[in-house]
Order: structure tokens, then sequence, then C-alpha cells
């Protein structure tokens, strides 16, 4: 058995491969910041949670999360639904119609590398965990 068979990795996986599908997107849009006509781009935010769910549910395990504290945050189903996030329409669109504000662009291009690093770091702390339950953390 490899760590790709495990269902956390297979999750962590898929999120960093859509980061850097995202990356590359944004660095398409800021190449072609001076592009007459060109519109801005974004991938639909995927949600990982359902992700982890369906990994759940095929292991058969279920985690609920259990308040102790009325300051605890609830889980989805009993809390009120947040307003949804939707894609902003650019408001600011050059006479030759390009519509890449490069500010927008660089933060989302930190967001999604600060998401990376994240990523990457859990990674690395689940292997090393691995490795120490199993005594070859060298």
């Amino acid at each position: 058995m490899t760590i790709e068979n495990i269902g956390l990795f297979q999750a962590m996986n898929a999120k960093m491969r859509y980061l850097a599908q995202r990356q590359n997107v944004i660095s398409q849009n800021v190449a072609n910041a001076d592009t007459p006509g060109y519109v801005s781009q974004d991938l639909n935010k995927v949600d990982f949670s359902r992700m982890v769910e369906r990994v759940g549910s095929h292991n058969k395990m279920h985690v609920s999360l259990e308040t102790s504290n009325p300051a605890h945050q609830l889980p989805e189903n009993q809390a009120a639904n947040p307003k949804e996030i939707k894609n902003k329409k650019p408001f600011e669109v050059s006479p030759d119609g390009n519509a890449v504000i490069l500010e927008e662009q660089m933060v989302r291009s930190s967001e999604t590398q600060m998401d990376y690093s994240l990523m990457l770091n859990l990674y690395r702390n689940n292997v090393d965990m691995i490795k120490t339950a199993l005594g070859s953390n060298k």
C-alpha cells in the first residue's frame, strides 16, 4: 500500500493540483493584461469538504462536531447559511475592453500560493507522522 491510496493524501493531492491549475490561469491573466478585449478568468471554487465527506462515507466513518462551549462554531447544517460569495464582475475595464486588474490578480496569486504552502506542509507533517508510527523517521 502506498500513501496515494490513503484518502487524506488523495484529497491533499487533488487540492494541490487544483491550486497549481489556478496559478496557471492567474499567470495567463497577468500575461494578457495588455491584450485588447481580454477578460480575466478564474477556476470555479471546488468544495473539498464534499470530497472529504465522500472519503469518509467510503470508509463508513462519520465524524461529528461536538460543541461543548456556546462560543464554538456550529456545523454547517446547524448554522445559518452564509451568503454565497459570487465572482465579482470586473468594474474596471480599460478603453480597449481589457478587464484584467493586476492588483486583483496579485491578491489571487498570493492566496493560491499560501494555500499551496499550507497543503504542502500538511502533506509533509502527515508523512512524518506515518514515518514516526512505523519507526523509520530519519
